[in-house]
């Protein structure tokens, strides 16, 4: 992930604000599109979730030139996520179902660049998540 990669995610992530729950909630409804059975995986109102999701990206997106203070944030969401029957395979379909929200909203504004700047960013989130996932089933393992 490089300066030019974050400056693009940010100055996305910035026109999306403004329709950020409809974001969310397209978001939403792509995913369950691609997996129905990850629905099961949600217990809140859809707007609710929307609004948690935009806000984690939103928190994500504004600390990327600060990784160093990121890293335990993320992993602890991991182990959340891990903690709710979240798998490692279900950040593929999550991630997949991000772009093309941001496809959506973003329109033309959505070029490979910023779909590349998105991917490297998504990429890096998803591992530091899945990093903290199996530091929670370390510690609840029985050994």
């Amino acid at each position: 992930m490089n300066n030019e990669q974050i400056r693009l995610v940010r100055e996305s992530f910035k026109q999306i604000e403004p329709v950020a729950q409809e974001a969310g909630v397209l978001f939403y409804v792509k995913l369950f599109k691609l997996d129905p059975a990850l629905r099961r995986l949600f217990k809140g109102k859809m707007n609710e979730q929307a609004d948690k999701l935009m806000q984690m990206i939103g928190l994500a997106v504004s600390g990327l030139d600060r990784i160093e203070e990121l890293l335990p944030q993320l992993r602890a969401l991991g182990a959340r996520h891990s903690a709710y029957g979240v798998e490692d395979r279900h950040y593929e379909t999550v991630g997949t179902a991000l772009l093309w929200t941001l496809e959506q909203a973003l329109g033309e504004d959505f070029t490979a660049e910023t779909k590349e700047a998105w991917t490297e960013v998504y990429g890096w989130l998803t591992q530091t998540m899945k990093e903290g996932s199996r530091l929670r089933e370390k510690t609840v393992s029985p050994v």
